[in-house]
């Protein structure tokens, strides 16, 4: 039945299992994921003890979590509470589609309705069958790490962050556990361990004469269980520490201290902006993010996080970010916004508090144009787009004061912008060649008979939100490909504003418009005169289009109110009916209440990160291709470095090794390591006669040499036979290595001292110094006697490394496993007395 391996393969699932925690606001899938495990494992016992094939195993595994799920979650329908009917099934079937709607629907971490639930419980059993059957029943523990992995793999796909390394670190323990049962069972398999008995002494009695009593010997393995515990740390340290040194794999780099402080130059790399935007509008509990008072005394501009300026033919995202020292905020003036020098624009003095619970916020929600941020922490602004970022600092709990410039353009200004930069044609009008003809047809048509820019702008923001049948629907799923755009457009029609901030960005940029997607916050609700809280629910996508004069300005395509995004609003500037001559139809223009234009600022801030994905201004407007990253040799020079340090980890144990073997014969010893029975203790060179030093046992060099001489052996691929004696060693080596004069006494030397340390109750005539020195000549003579080949195998992958690993193993598993027995009887003796 293997009962000891069952539990051992329903830990190792559990463990595995912790890591889908990030995916579940609840902790109650772990209860049901439990009561998944200990049915597979019942089911498995039953197939193993009535001696069924191995299909049967998984077959039983399958039927027992059909029972479960049964009584867990359709109880009422099911034949006597727990026998599967064809109505259980059935709701089993609906509950499971349910449960699948709405993990689309939700972004993780997602509600524990009973859907999820079932899904939960039923992919983790499903795991558990695997794993019983691969490790339990076909003995190939081995491979049962693969479905264990998969576990990883959803989080991994999902989320941002992906698994926690203790997450990842309990997993691995629970898989080694695993494999380290198996090995003690397989070993055990053999029989119990003989004691040899080796040599008596006189052990003498109170009032009696001596008598022999028969000293028996045990291998002492307690350097192998140790080295075995430092090779499992190390491999799970290594597997938890080395992504985080590899650029790419860890935004922020090793233990989240990214950025530094020196001058260099670094890329900001943040997961995908859009990722957590469903998530935010579809989170139950709609809880706060910010509070913010603001000066304004209109309605407060939008908090913007991003600016996406890049498409890549299926998503928005932003240009890598150039960031050094010289982007960190001073609090001096920020660079102008772009193309700001007509219109007029007032200062706007907005007080954020951003709550606790935020997590990960490393770019900050400010209105545009900021000018000024005062905010503690390493804190930095990027000059072309204004994004304010850290590389290490989160915004949760923080508080920060934000000056921004807010443009008021009207819709004269806009209507008469000048040409825009070459550069600003080259990089935001820019779009990828694959763009379907029947979208760049539907720009055109929707825009057609407008004269100016901001006729066409306007056009497509009304076609968007009231002409166009669009409906706002936060079921849609998030779009991931070209298609789903397609879709969104010319078919469905329903999606919320990731689609129509991104649609209509699209659409500007191909009939050239410089657009962008911006990402943040409406400005949420106000709660007091001049105080407002901003919800989750607040979140939100829309475009930015440029008009030389004013810059970057607002657009609003997403409907709003009730039957949209509650708290969104279109910019006056977007609202009057626009005549086919491009201008505004006759209608009073509120005066500017501050005309304070900017002066000469026109041009684009030279300072600061440059996008790497910039074409420059020989670029056209229009189509162009997708615009590559450019090449970084960073990441495959991480990669090549960590190929070449795994490769010497073999290498690097069996050099510790040697040094450790020959290090414990020099190391002092304290008064209680005396010498071994049957030994006389040796007294150091200058010790006094009567002092109480003592050294290491004579025999612990010759051993020492010995198995350093078999290391060299199995190293060079020469055949070693564990049951010959040393004098029979060292003479079929002799005749197998044709050695010189030096190298034959050399292996006569470490024979004899080895056997003289196994059959004599003499020490040993010959010093440590000398046997390594002698162990050194035959390892010599090893090299010489094989090919270049063997050479290099037992310098970079020595054979006797894995076979140190395998023997720890077993070590370690006999020493867990006797713990284990212990603990199970220690309330049997404890009754006892």
């Amino acid at each position: 039945m293997r009962i000891r391996m069952t539990v051992m393969a329903g830990l190792a699932t559990l463990a595995g299992s912790i890591g889908l925690y990030p995916l579940f606001e609840e902790r109650g899938w772990f209860a049901a994921g439990l009561g998944a495990v200990l049915a597979v494992a019942g089911g498995g016992l039953l197939s193993r003890r009535l001696r069924l094939p191995a299909a049967c195993n998984a077959l039983f595994g399958l039927l027992a979590l059909l029972f479960y799920l049964n009584v867990t979650y359709v109880a009422d329908a099911a034949w006597l509470g727990f026998i599967p009917s064809p109505e259980s099934i059935s709701r089993l079937a609906a509950l499971n589609e349910a449960g699948w709607q709405a993990a689309n629907r939700y972004a993780a971490p997602v509600p524990l309705l009973p859907g999820i639930s079932l899904m939960a419980a039923a992919g983790i059993g499903l795991v558990a069958v695997l794993v019983d059957l691969l490790a339990v029943r076909l003995r190939r523990t081995a491979p049962a790490g693969l479905p264990l992995l998969a576990m990883y793999s959803v989080p991994a796909a999902v989320l941002e962050d992906g698994v926690s390394w203790l997450a990842f670190g309990v997993g691995a323990l629970g898989f080694l556990g695993l494999l380290m049962a198996d090995a003690r069972e397989q070993v055990g398999g053999w029989g119990r361990t003989v004691t040899t008995h080796r040599r008596q002494r006189e052990v003498p009695l109170a009032g009696a004469a001596s008598r022999p009593e028969e000293t028996a010997t045990r291998l002492d393995a307690g350097a192998l269980a140790a080295s075995g515990r430092r090779i499992a740390a190390v491999a799970v340290a290594v597997a938890v520490l080395v992504p985080a040194a590899v650029p790419g794999l860890q935004p922020r780099g090793l233990l989240d201290l990214g950025g530094g402080s020196g001058d260099g130059t670094q890329t900001v790399t943040t997961p995908d902006p859009l990722v957590s935007l469903k998530r935010e509008l579809t989170r139950l509990d709609d809880s706060v993010v910010l509070t913010y008072r603001t000066d304004d005394r209109q309605a407060p501009d939008y908090l913007r996080l991003y600016a996406l300026d890049r498409f890549d033919g299926d998503r928005w995202t932003y240009s890598p970010l150039q960031s050094s020292s010289r982007d960190r905020l001073t609090g001096d003036e920020l660079p102008s916004p772009p193309g700001l020098t007509v219109a007029s624009s007032r200062k706007v003095t907005t007080r954020v508090e951003v709550r606790r619970e935020v997590r990960n916020m490393t770019f900050l929600p400010v209105p545009y144009a900021p000018s000024k941020v005062s905010i503690k922490g390493d804190w930095r602004v990027h000059g072309p787009s204004l994004m304010v970022y850290s590389l290490r600092d989160s915004a949760g709990g923080r508080s920060y004061t934000v000056e921004s410039r807010r443009a008021e353009p009207t819709s004269a200004q806009l209507a008469a912008a000048g040409n825009y930069p070459a550069e600003v044609v080259a990089h935001y009008t820019a779009v990828p060649r694959n763009i379907p003809r029947q979208i760049r047809d539907l720009a055109e048509n929707v825009t057609a008979g407008s004269a100016t820019a901001l006729a066409q702008a306007v056009k497509l923001q009304r076609w968007f939100n009231q002409s166009g049948g669009f409906s706002y629907d936060l079921s849609a799923p998030a779009p991931q490909h070209g298609s789903d755009l397609v879709d969104f457009l010319l078919h469905s029609k329903r999606g919320y504003c990731e689609q129509f901030a991104a649609s209509m960005a699209l659409l500007a940029r191909i009939i050239g418009i410089p657009s962008r997607v911006a990402m943040g916050y409406t400005p949420g609700s106000e709660v007091r005169p001049g105080q407002w809280v901003v919800r989750s629910r607040d979140a939100h996508a829309w475009p930015e289009l440029y008009f030389q004069g004013t810059g970057w300005v607002r657009f609003e395509p997403t409907p709003a109110g009730a039957a949209g995004q509650g708290t969104a609003d279109a910019p006056g500037y977007s609202l009057p009916q626009i005549t086919a001559g491009g201008g505004p139809e006759s209608r009073s223009e509120p005066a500017p209440e501050a005309s304070s234009p900017a002066d000469d600022d026109s041009a684009q801030p030279s300072a600061g990160p440059r996008h790497r994905g910039d074409t420059g201004p020989e670029g056209a407007a229009g189509a162009q291709e997708g615009e590559e990253d450019g090449f970084s040799a960073a990441p495959w020079l991480a990669g090549g470095l960590l190929v070449l340090l795994l490769m010497a980890v073999p290498m690097a144990l069996r050099v510790l090794t040697r040094r450790r073997r020959w290090a414990a014969l020099t190391a002092p010893r304290g008064p209680e390591d005396g010498p071994r029975p049957g030994r006389p203790p040796v007294a150091p060179a200058g010790a006094a006669s009567g002092g109480r030093a003592r050294t290491r046992d004579p025999a612990d060099a010759a051993h020492a040499a010995w198995r350093e001489m078999r290391a060299d052996a199995l190293d060079h691929g020469l055949e070693w036979r564990s049951s010959d004696s040393p004098r029979a060693t060292a003479r079929r080596l002799g005749e197998l290595l044709e050695l010189d004069a030096e190298g034959a006494r050399a292996l006569g030397r470490i024979a004899r001292a080895e056997e003289l340390a196994r059959y004599s109750l003499s020490r040993s005539p010959e010093p440590p110094e000398r046997l390594r020195a002698d162990v050194r000549t035959v390892r010599g003579a090893f090299a010489a006697s094989v090919g270049r080949r063997a050479r290099l195998r037992a310098r970079l992958l020595p054979p006797s490394t894995m076979e140190q690993t395998r023997e720890t193993l077993r070590s370690t598993t006999d020493r867990v496993l006797e713990l284990a027995t212990r603990v199970n009887e220690l309330p049997a003796r404890l009754r006892r007395r």
